[in-house]
């Protein structure tokens, strides 16, 4: 079992990484709750869970929580596409969503 010092070091690094994805997709300092930024987030959360499972076959609880997920970036996604179709095309590109 790691140490409570690893545990620290390990919620700061995702913490870390997703500063990285906001500010990525942010488009004002503030900015952390707009479409574009928690379609950022929600990817970067679906792709370590999508890992985790392959390991981790039947573990359930947390596949549903992953189809949770991408439902909710789906509705967000549709409403970009609907409302600003430019800045979908953006984040679809930019996280490469579509083949």
């Amino acid at each position: 079992m790691p140490t409570k010092k690893a545990q620290k070091k390990v919620t700061s690094t995702k913490r870390e990484t997703k500063k990285k994805v906001i500010a990525s997709y942010a488009k004002h300092d503030k900015d952390t709750g707009s479409a574009p930024v928690q379609v950022a987030i929600l990817t970067k959360r679906i792709n370590e869970l999508t890992d985790h499972l392959k390991g981790h076959k039947k573990d359930n609880h947390s596949r549903r929580g992953l189809l949770l997920m991408v439902g909710k970036r789906r509705k967000l996604l549709n409403y970009l596409k609907n409302s600003k179709p430019e800045v979908y095309e953006e984040v679809i590109k930019g996280l490469e969503l579509r083949k």
